[in-house]
C-alpha cells in the first residue's frame, strides 16, 4: 500500500475508525509527521486533536536507531530498546543523560505547540494515538504508556502501517490495534508515501489551530437550541 502523502493516509484511518465516532473520541498524536494524520482523523470523527509529547532517543552515532523513547507528563517515562542497548552496550546512566537532553526539547515543543492551553482531557474518553508509522515501537510504547497513565476508557492505536511483529509488540499496551497495512519487507516509512517531506513546527501549530477551532465551533452550535429553548421558557 503506498499513500500519496500523510493527509490521505489519515483519511483513510478515518475510515477504519468510523465506529468510533460516537464513543467520546479524543485524536493523540505523535508531532510532527502524525500532526497530519491525525487531523484528517479528528475532523472524520468530529474529535479533539492533541499531542503527545514524546522523543526518541537515538543510539550514539547513529540516531535514526532507537535506543529507547521519553516522554513527559506527570512523571517521565523512559522506554529501553532492550536489544539495541544490549548491543551498543549502554549504560543506564548513558540512557538518562540522552532522556533529559531529549526532555528539554519536548518541553521546547509544548511551549511552542500548546502555549497557555491545557491538554484536551483523556480520563473516561475513547483516546486514539495516531502517527504516520512505526518501525521498532519504542516510541509509540512510551506514548502509549503515558496516554494509559490518564485513564481512558479506550485506548487504541492507529497507524497506516507498522511491521507485523511490531504490531504483535504493542497489542498489549492498548485496548484495540488498527494498522492499514503491515508490509514485508518493511525497509522505511517513507518508502511507502509518495510525499513524505518533513512536516514542520508551524504546520503543526496550524493543525492543532484548526482542529481546535473547529470543536469550539461546532460545541457553540450544538449548544445554541438549548439556549433558544431557555429563552421561549421565559416567556
Amino acid at each position: 500500500m503506498i499513500f500519496a502523502n500523510r493527509s490521505e493516509a489519515g483519511r483513510e484511518l478515518a475510515d477504519a475508525l468510523a465506529s468510533l465516532r460516537n464513543r467520546d473520541p479524543v485524536v493523540l498524536a505523535l508531532p510532527r509527521g502524525g500532526v497530519p494524520v491525525g487531523f484528517e482523523i479528528a475532523r472524520a470523527l468530529g474529535a479533539p486533536l492533541d499531542v503527545v509529547l514524546v522523543r526518541k532517543i537515538g543510539a550514539p552515532g547513529q540516531p535514526e536507531l532507537a535506543a529507547g523513547a521519553v516522554v513527559d507528563g506527570e512523571r517521565v517515562e523512559i522506554v529501553r530498546n532492550e536489544d539495541v542497548v544490549r548491543m551498543l552496550g549502554l549504560s543506564d546512566a548513558w540512557i538518562e543523560r540522552a532522556a533529559a537532553r531529549e526532555v528539554e526539547e519536548i518541553e521546547r515543543r509544548r511551549r511552542l505547540y500548546l502555549g497557555e492551553r491545557e491538554p484536551v482531557p483523556v480520563a473516561g474518553r475513547t483516546a486514539i494515538v495516531v502517527d504516520d508509522g512505526i518501525a521498532t515501537g519504542a516510541t509509540m510504547r512510551a506514548a502509549l504508556r503515558a496516554v494509559r497513565r490518564q485513564r481512558p476508557r479506550h485506548l487504541v492505536l492507529a497507524v497506516p502501517l507498522a511491521p507485523a511483529e511490531t504490531v504483535e509488540a504493542l497489542r498489549g499496551e492498548v485496548d484495540e490495534v488498527v494498522c492499514l497495512a503491515m508490509p514485508e519487507p518493511f525497509g522505511a516509512i517513507g518508502y511507502f508515501y509518495d510525499d513524505f517531506r518533513q512536516t514542520d513546527d508551524e504546520e503543526v501549530r496550524d493543525l492543532l489551530a484548526r482542529a481546535n477551532a473547529r470543536v469550539a465551533r461546532e460545541s457553540e452550535v450544538e449548544a445554541e437550541p438549548e439556549v433558544e429553548a431557555e429563552a421561549d421558557g421565559e416567556g
